[in-house]
């Protein structure tokens, strides 16, 4: 059987002929932005019989490889016997920096639609048209060429000479990982109870292309039940790639551990992981241009080689091999990790490289998401990362600094900031004296603003002059979010002001996440929603988009009761009652650690309270070891703080911590190293004029709002703080449940079977 390689015009061109730097966050290759409205509008300027969007396709064989080739061409245009193929791009440059070799990857494009073209009806020669407009202006400039069926012949075979080796070494890649999957076993010796339901349920879910939400313990083994069951798939040609998604560091390095474990039993396969970009920056400084960082100048002159070395050597594209193979090559480690996430068959990624509309992996086609699954890793996190994906804000400090900046150097510039800035004003008088404001519906004039600042500010951006602009990227960057979340405002959104002090923000607010949600993963072949708190599991389907006619499983604990000793302490943590409830935290703290010496961790729902109760806590004299959670700690200090909790010693350890922060979830404390956990509170958000608005909502549309708002999101907090506990057969240990709220029935109804056999303290 000969070798199929199908590949869409645009990525054939772009591998080819991509060159240059990174410029000032913006890629040389998407400079010339391709604007949907801006191709209609030139296509309605066509005559009757000119076509637009034509679907044009061939198969070319080279050494043995038979390509497809594939797309639709912008316009194909026929006068006086002639057939011109247009390819149209709009750009934010003045036209005069433009001329005819101002991007090769262009004229590729429109020779690949011309060789197509030729071929279908063979003709000897054809017109191949760059039409670029001018974004802001509406202006127009033209390049034509005239290219005989041999020349374009030449520049194709030229393009496939220098894509074979890539499509040579994916489809060798291809052969030795579906052998290795064919030959690869369960890395346990056996399943845990409930691992082969939850793998089992998988594999049905990808083969049917459906979505799962999938409620499973903690300390199940869920990672690994869920990627073998995808890997599985990929090596019986139903599946071709895997995005394992995550909220928290501390879980993408669950997944790197659970494939290294499948590297061991033999795995050939490529993973990458991709890493913040302030993390893995070489400069630590993240000004992408060639004049401030080696390693942005002349990317896409180095890439392709870059990509090659790391597959013919690599499996694992973990961020020390990336950084490595960056390094070696003088190229950005973080551009070089989303390069690889489109050739590698797994990626390893945050939530936003596909629900956030900000940072998602655009190049990735629909033909391919069609073939890929995504696994969601505590997918109860997806509900709040989903509200700050879909909203935005502005604020009135950057528009007054940019005004004062650019006045006397850019006069547009000058202008439109002093106007937005000007209407912050406006705003803030109106929100006087309550200092918020809420708007009936979306600002025209305030999105007219700053869609000109956004123009204004890409020419100035892209211009040769441009230095020294990290104000005006970073306003730009926040305004072209509020104009992409403008697009998506509807209904489920809702758009305010708040006045502090001299500041004013607006914010158009994402209430309810679940359309946009769906939205984002529906082109995929199959999502799996799954976390060990997905509970109460219809409020979770509801938020996260899901259809009637999704499945669920709930995969009970594998654990017994008599592995964990639960108790409640009636005490009220209230906001009110907290001065009071501190003397009798800390003296339960005591007596549990006297009673049953050991390492416990200790979780409160803010630094405020863990404070108030830290120093009582000091001013007793009972010698217990104490480390403490602080906000903002680095890696380094995350490490330490887990190193602590050594097994099996004779002292004892108390940890300080915050509910919903780093450690009470993805954290993997087994046997001695952890011997009882304290939850002071509920977890529920602090009452505040967002949550109050989520409340209002979804009270409105006939749900318990206060429940959605607050009593949901709280207790998966306590839910996961807990679940650090019990995470194997042999562990052991007391939860401690310190507020008289976990005696009423809705607190009861959200408590895991095995917490209600409960004592009262």
């Amino acid at each position: 059987m000969q070798n199929v390689v199908k590949i869409p015009v645009r990525t054939l061109a772009e591998y080819v002929y991509k060159s240059g730097s990174i410029v000032s966050g913006f890629s040389s290759t998407s400079s010339f932005t391709e604007g949907s409205r801006i191709h209609r509008e030139v296509q309605k300027t066509y005559k009757e019989q000119d076509q637009s969007e034509v679907f044009l396709k061939t198969e070319i064989e080279y050494e043995n490889l038979l390509f497809i080739i594939e797309g639709r061409c912008d316009g194909l245009l026929e006068y006086d016997g002639r057939i011109t193929i247009d390819e149209i791009k709009s750009t934010s440059l003045s036209l005069e920096m433009i001329n005819e070799d101002s991007n090769l990857a262009h004229w590729a494009q429109a020779e690949c639609y011309a060789y197509m073209y030729l071929q279908d009806h063979g003709l000897d020669c054809i017109d191949i048209q760059l039409t670029y407009v001018q974004k802001s202006s509406g202006e127009m400039k033209r390049f034509l060429k005239t290219r005989t069926y041999e020349e374009i012949k030449e520049s194709m075979v030229y393009m496939l000479s220098i894509y074979a080796p890539y499509a040579k070494l994916r489809l060798e890649h291809k052969l030795i990982r579906n052998q290795s999957i064919k030959e690869l076993a369960f890395p346990f010796a056996q399943y845990r109870k409930g691992q082969r339901q939850l793998a089992g349920s998988v594999y049905k879910t990808i083969l049917e292309k459906k979505t799962l939400y999938a409620s499973a313990p903690t300390g199940i083994g869920k990672t690994i039940s869920t990627i073998f069951p995808a890997i599985k798939a990929i090596g019986e040609n139903h599946l071709g790639k895997i995005f394992y998604l995550t909220a928290k560091t501390t879980t993408r390095q669950t997944a790197e551990e659970a494939f290294s474990q499948l590297f061991a039993g033999g795995l050939k396969m490529n993973v990458v992981t991709i890493t913040a970009k302030d993390k893995v920056c070489f400069t630590e400084q993240g000004i992408c241009s060639k004049e401030h960082c080696e390693f942005a100048d002349g990317y896409y002159d180095k890439i392709n080689d870059a990509v090659l070395d790391i597959l013919q050597n690599e499996n694992s594209f973990n961020r020390q091999c990336i950084e490595q193979y960056a390094f070696k090559h003088k190229i950005c480690p973080f551009e070089f990790s989303l390069d690889l996430a489109y050739a590698a068959d797994t990626v390893i990624c945050d939530y936003n490289y596909i629900f956030d509309p900000k940072v998602s992996l655009k190049r990735l086609f629909d033909e391919q998401k069609k073939d890929t699954v995504l696994l969601v890793d505590e997918a109860h996190n997806l509900v709040d990362r989903g509200r700050d994906m879909y909203s935005s804000t502005l604020e009135k400090a950057p528009f007054l600094q940019l005004k004062r900046e650019f006045k006397g150097k850019n006069e547009n510039i000058h202008r439109v900031s002093k106007l937005i800035n000007d209407y912050f004003i406006k705003v803030k008088k109106q929100a006087e004296p309550s200092k918020k404001i809420e708007f009936e519906e979306p600002l025209g004039e305030f999105n007219q603003l700053v869609l000109e600042f956004i123009e204004l500010a890409e020419q100035e951006l892209l211009s040769e002059k441009s230095e020294n602009q990290e104000l005006l990227l970073d306003t730009y960057f926040a305004a072209q979010n509020w104009q992409r979340i403008s697009k998506l405002y509807d209904e489920r959104f809702i758009l305010y002001a708040e006045v502090q002090g001299n500041e004013v923000k607006i914010k158009q607010f994402c209430l309810d996440p679940s359309y946009l949600i769906n939205h984002a993963g529906n082109s995929f072949k199959a999502r799996v929603f799954f976390s060990a708190t997905l509970s109460p599991i219809g409020y979770y389907r509801d938020m996260l988009g899901g259809e009637e006619d999704d499945y669920v499983v709930r995969i009970p604990s594998p654990f017994s009761q008599e592995q964990n000793q639960v108790m409640i302490q009636p005490l009220s943590t209230r906001f009110k009652d907290r001065e009071k409830s501190v003397k009798p935290i800390v003296k339960t703290l005591v007596e549990t650690i006297q009673t049953k010496p050991g390492n416990y961790l200790i979780f409160f729902p803010s630094y405020l309270y863990l404070n108030s109760v830290l120093e009582e806590w000091n001013l007793g004299d009972h010698g217990i070891p104490t480390i403490v959670q602080g906000s903002g700690m680095g890696d380094a200090d995350r490490e330490a703080y887990l190193e602590s909790f050594k097994p099996g010693g004779s002292d004892s350890l108390v940890g300080f911590a915050v509910l919903g922060g780093i450690f009470s979830e993805g954290v993997d404390l087994k046997g001695d190293r952890l011997n009882g956990v304290l939850i002071v509170g509920v977890g529920l958000p602090q009452i505040g004029f967002e949550r109050d608005l989520i409340k209002r909502h979804f009270s409105f549309t006939s749900k318990n709002g206060y429940d959605y708002a607050y009593v949901y999101p709280g207790m998966n907090k306590v839910l996961q703080a807990g679940g650090r506990l019990i995470r194997s057969e042999k562990d052991t240990g007391i939860i401690i449940l310190i507020d008289d709220r976990y005696l009423q029935p809705q607190y009861q109804f959200l408590m895991p079977e095995l917490w209600k056999s409960y004592t009262i303290k």
